[in-house]
């Protein structure tokens, strides 16, 4: 995903800093994860990747996040790519 690369490139850190403190670009990313299209939904799942792993989560972050908990976890129960086999751990 065009998106999930520049964000991962090491001079583009601030920007990604700034995309995973958005609560406006979380929502927008949990929406993409429920698209119909597979491949959305992968690639959504790069990016929200970040959301997740980001050590300096602002609180709204955490607060979205934590209340779309079990949401999360019933989605991604069954994720897989053709690539390969995701699991997700959040606790």
């Amino acid at each position: 995903m065009l998106l999930g690369d520049i964000l991962l490139g090491h001079s583009n850190s601030a920007v990604m800093t700034r995309c995973v403190s958005s609560r406006d670009n979380l929502r927008i990313l949990m929406n993409l994860l429920r698209e119909s299209s597979k491949s959305i939904q992968i690639e959504a799942f790069h990016v929200f990747k970040l959301f997740a792993a980001n050590q300096n989560k602002p609180p709204d972050i955490v607060s979205i996040l934590v209340a779309s908990r079990s949401k999360l976890l019933r989605l991604f129960a069954d994720f897989k790519t053709d690539k390969d086999t995701y699991t997700v751990d959040i606790d």
